[in-house]
């Protein structure tokens, strides 16, 4: 079986690859029946020189391959058709932006497998770039909040080699006694945590961090059942508020009246209450001023994030009283950071912690039958048809 490394085609260009050289080469020493052939790319941060190094063939042609592994969505006109293909869709939500992608696909009959829905028997992703994302996010965050207040000024993450490039400029940083809440368990949370870990910030309980006062900065991690409760006034919990989130109502406010600096790294699903409306974002007790926004859902749970960021400019602001985009330097905005490519900053990191999952989780399924379902599960579309498991997304194909 050939495995193609496919050239990320989308504009702005993303440097990431699924497969590191060394990764590819663990793959045909397990299996070997397995090859690889990797598409030329001068935007790709493993470089092609260091995969034939690695001995895997670079060319310009891939047509041959079997199988093509990429990261981002593949420009319609780049499709090859009757291929089976690996990226991100952003189409599982039904996204309008990618309505014609999906179409394309369908028609050009190839068989979609999408990483976001990679996942074992109990629905949980088994390859993701959540990790980081948080990592990239957290440091955004505290860069736009220097900017913001005009205490300091951070180097783009970009510009910097890995994550301990990023906690060693982090470190250096003299910060004010501020609060910051980061929301979320996941692996966008943990990669988050791990930054903040790093600095030698001091973790508090959710008691302390709302009553009592520091003379250094502290963070916070909570996740859905400290900012949601129930209407009914019941006990709830995680599993519950998961299965009727249309049950609890939101209990964020406490936390924005007491934080600086927010650090959005949570999962939110359809249903679930809102952390901050518009209407919390002007109450004069609102007091954040920097939301790091990971998660980036547009225009929901966290109001001022009305639209994405991007990497050239990363920092908007938010005015709580027009509703709209504004300087986020001006005192009235709410500085916003959300990149919703964030993994793509550091490219070389995040390649290999996705390759390594990939690789354990993955590329076995090719050559044990499947016998775990994983590329069954997330094989969204097989002869020109949705499958029976993303069947919901005819409408949308159809643009009902």
């Amino acid at each position: 079986m050939t495995f193609g490394l496919i050239r990320e085609r989308k504009n702005p260009p993303d440097h990431r690859a699924v497969l590191s050289p060394a990764a590819c080469q663990k793959v045909q020493n397990r299996f070997p029946q397995a090859h690889f052939l990797v598409e030329s790319s001068p935007v790709r941060d493993f470089t092609d020189a260091e995969y034939r190094e690695a001995g895997i063939a670079v060319v310009e042609d891939i047509s041959v391959c079997d199988v093509l592994l990429g990261v981002k969505e593949v420009p319609i006109e780049s499709l090859m058709p009757n291929k089976k293909y690996f990226f991100f869709s952003h189409t599982i939500k039904k996204q309008p932006y990618n309505r014609d992608l999906l179409r394309a696909i369908l028609k050009k009959n190839i068989e979609l497998y999408d990483h976001e829905v990679i996942t074992n028997s109990g629905g949980t992703r088994l390859v993701a770039f959540g990790r980081y994302a948080g990592i990239v996010g957290t440091y955004n965050g505290f860069r736009a909040y220097g900017l913001k207040t005009r205490s300091y000024e951070l180097p783009k993450a970009e510009t910097l080699s890995d994550q301990q490039a990023l906690i060693y400029e982090l470190g250096k940083l003299e910060l004010p006694p501020v609060k910051i809440l980061l929301t979320g368990r996941g692996r966008v949370g943990s990669g988050a945590k791990e930054m903040l870990d790093g600095m030698g910030m001091q973790k508090v309980t959710v008691q302390d961090y709302l009553t009592k006062n520091y003379p250094h900065p502290v963070y916070c991690q909570i996740d859905a059942s400290f900012y949601n409760k129930r209407i009914d006034g019941s006990r709830g919990s995680k599993e519950d508020f998961i299965a009727h989130p249309e049950g609890y109502e939101s209990n964020f406010f406490r936390f924005a009246k007491v934080t600086d600096l927010y650090i959005a790294g949570h999962f939110y699903g359809n249903g679930a209450p809102y952390l901050i409306t518009r209407e919390d974002a002007r109450h004069p007790d609102f007091k954040i001023r920097v939301i790091a926004d990971i998660s980036c859902d547009i225009d929901g749970p966290v109001a001022p994030t009305i639209r994405a960021s991007t990497i050239a400019e990363p920092i908007f602001g938010y005015n709580p009283h027009t509703e709209k985009e504004t300087d986020f330097l001006k005192s009235e905005a709410i500085a916003v950071m959300s990149v919703d490519n964030l993994p793509a900053e550091l490219p070389r990191d995040a390649s290999e912690g996705f390759g390594a999952a990939f690789v354990k989780s993955v590329i076995p399924a090719f050559f044990n039958g499947d016998k775990d379902g994983i590329l069954e599960r997330a094989r969204m579309t097989h002869k020109g048809k949705l499958t029976p498991r993303y069947a919901y997304l005819q409408d949308y194909v159809d643009g009902k």
